[in-house]
């Protein structure tokens, strides 16, 4: 729902969510429930609520983790499938923001390309661009982003040489529509999009190639959960959601433990299951074995083993090689060997991006990302009022986010309690830095450098530990020291800090 540019310039909102995908749906819940007076909007750039579960349209589109903890913890997922398919995380997603009043809140068409805060007035001022190419002011006293961290509108693409020559259709699978009935394709990648392209595709395809460069650890999980289906079927859908949600939060915990503690006993185990699933003949060392440690980068699940069937039937194949060029046929490997395809998809990746591309400035001094570093992983230092939701890499996104949205509430509530307009915290110089993600995934490497930092001590550390955050989060102080409240102020000398670069204020 749009408004007018002149009632937008009028309008003063408590809190701004950026974002109407998983997270901002799950943040306005948490709002609605812990701040009940409080009056919000969520700006969403595209004209659909869902987010990536909206955007992404490849075949087979699935989650990458179960939605038992994918799933928001105050709303029970009552699927069947624990994998669920992306249409069905999209219903739920929209269900949930219609029985709680949510999408009435929802701005469609309004991408915020900049945002700037006033100490003197104690608030967020965001220029927002419609649909229609409007640009509108919106004023918020809290801004919440909740809009992931990569780019909408393009994935990433290797500059493959030769790829004009190619007579096929080249698609990336984050912005097109694949025709490739009867076809043969070629899929290069190995992460989870690619593992779930190949399984959906050769149902159809003449034949699909799966081309890496280098494996990934692959693990083979039921579809369904048994466990919770039984629960459901004899207890109240709260009490069973949440016994399977604890099952499967200590499971991944254990897991990741065990990759880090033991790596080479996870390895063993990951490996064995995929020379159950394809048979001793074939080269599990050369196409499944990666050169890495599991959880150095994400492990990706096939439910129920559907990408070995798949391989193990023939209608697919995987080439471990390095593309050459493109020529007017495939693709040339390095090894001299040609691939023959109609349709080539490029699932190598996203393209990282912090806050929507959105710029930020702090007092008229724009805010160098890469300078600030990230408090209780997810306020930024130096920078007032801002507060960004960002799941975890080693379990699911939303568990993360949830408490993250309760501790935004719990701030808003300390504030309004103690009389504070600004709540910020300021970075320690004698905090030793650390890179935000300790992940050696491409797209990963490839954009880290712009965000913001992570320090080696509490609170400044994000130890992508669900049960401490739990506690940390949930339990810890507001007020804790670091966190500063004040009322609304002309300008201080403290605004002059290693988040901002120098320059002149605008009053």
């Amino acid at each position: 729902m749009s408004s007018t540019g002149s009632s937008d310039a009028r309008v003063t909102f408590d809190v701004i969510i950026v974002g109407a995908g998983l997270s901002g749906i799950g943040a306005a819940h948490h709002l609605q429930t812990s701040c009940p007076g409080k009056s919000y909007a969520i700006l969403e750039g595209r004209e659909r609520l869902g987010g990536t579960w909206d955007l992404f349209q490849y075949p087979g589109i699935r989650s990458d983790s179960d939605m038992y903890t994918l799933g928001y913890s105050f709303r029970p997922w009552t699927n069947a499938k624990a994998i669920a398919d992306g249409p069905s995380i999209l219903k739920y997603i929209a269900d949930t923001a219609e029985e709680g009043g949510i999408d009435r809140h929802i701005r469609f068409g309004h991408r915020v390309v900049g945002a700037s805060w006033s100490s003197k007035r104690a608030e967020w001022t965001l220029e927002v661009q419609k649909s229609s190419g409007e640009l509108v002011h919106l004023k918020s006293k809290f801004l919440f982003m909740c809009g992931g961290y990569y780019r909408y509108e393009a994935g990433y693409v290797p500059d493959f040489e030769g790829v004009d020559r190619f007579r096929g259709s080249v698609v990336h699978p984050q912005t097109g529509d694949i025709d490739y009935e009867g076809k043969r394709v070629v899929i290069i990648g190995s992460g989870a999009t690619a593992v779930t392209l190949v399984p959906e595709m050769a149902k159809l395809a003449e034949h699909v190639t799966m081309l890496q460069r280098s494996p990934t650890y692959i693990v083979s999980l039921p579809a369904e959960d048994k466990a919770a289906n039984w629960l459901r079927e004899r207890l109240p859908p709260k009490v069973a959601y949440g016994i399977t949600r604890w099952k499967n939060v200590l499971f991944g915990a254990f897991f990741f433990q065990m990759s880090r503690r033991r790596p080479e006993k996870v390895k063993e185990w990951i490996l064995q299951g995929v020379r159950n699933a394809l048979g001793e003949d074939f080269d599990v060392d050369k196409h499944f074995t990666p050169r890495y440690n599991p959880w150095d980068q994400r492990v990706c699940l096939v439910p129920d083993g559907d990408l070995f069937k798949t391989i193990k039937s023939g209608r697919a194949s995987v080439v471990t090689d390095h593309v050459d060029t493109f020529t007017e046929t495939g693709i040339k490997l390095r090894s001299g060997e040609e691939l023959e395809a109609d349709v080539i998809v490029t699932a190598t990746g996203l393209e990282m991006q912090f806050a929507g591309g959105a710029s930020l400035e702090v007092d008229g001094r724009p805010v160098e990302l890469s300078q600030t570093m990230f408090y209780k992983g997810m306020m930024l230092s130096d920078v007032p009022n801002f507060a960004l939701s960002m799941g975890y890499t080693n379990a699911s996104w939303t568990l993360k986010c949830d408490l993250t949205c309760e501790y935004v509430c719990r701030l808003l509530n300390h504030m309004d309690d103690h009389g504070a307009d600004i709540a910020v915290a300021h970075r320690d110089p004698a905090v030793e830095e650390e890179t935000l993600l300790d992940f050696t995934s491409g797209y990963v490497q490839r954009g880290i450098g712009r965000f913001p930092k992570q320090g080696k001590s509490w609170p400044w550390k994000l130890y992508q530990n669900y049960f401490l955050d739990r506690f940390l989060v949930r339990h810890a102080k507001i007020a804790d020291g670091v966190l500063e409240f004040s009322k609304a102020h002309p300008l201080s000398t403290k605004s002059n800090s290693v988040a901002m670069r120098a320059a002149p204020t605008t009053e």
